[in-house]
């Protein structure tokens, strides 16, 4: 089944193949990830860190509940996303 995505930012008029996408999978579960933190911000705060599978898929997961659920995205999606982040286009979340 294909599908278009025209409101992810980078996105609009690309195509993409559906497929089973493991969010909700336990983090503990994702044995073959090796999981990187981002360096800013306070050194004991909690953290996203994110993992390549080896799919190309990535995971992302809370620093504080390494255990926790992990979601888990494409390539594509967090390329937008990351584009979306430099373009400011979340600016408005940050008060």
């Amino acid at each position: 089944m294909r599908a278009t995505i025209g409101d992810i930012p980078g996105m609009k008029g690309q195509w993409w193949v559906m497929r089973t996408i493991r969010n909700g999978t336990p983090a503990a579960s994702l044995t073959e990830a090796t999981w990187e933190a981002a360096r800013h911000g306070e050194p004991q705060a909690a953290h996203a860190e994110l993992a390549t599978l080896p799919d190309g898929s990535i995971a992302l997961r809370n620093s504080r509940d390494r255990d926790g659920l992990a979601l888990v995205y494409t390539q594509a999606e967090v390329e937008a996303f990351i584009d979306g982040v430099k373009a400011g286009e979340f600016d408005h979340l940050i008060v």
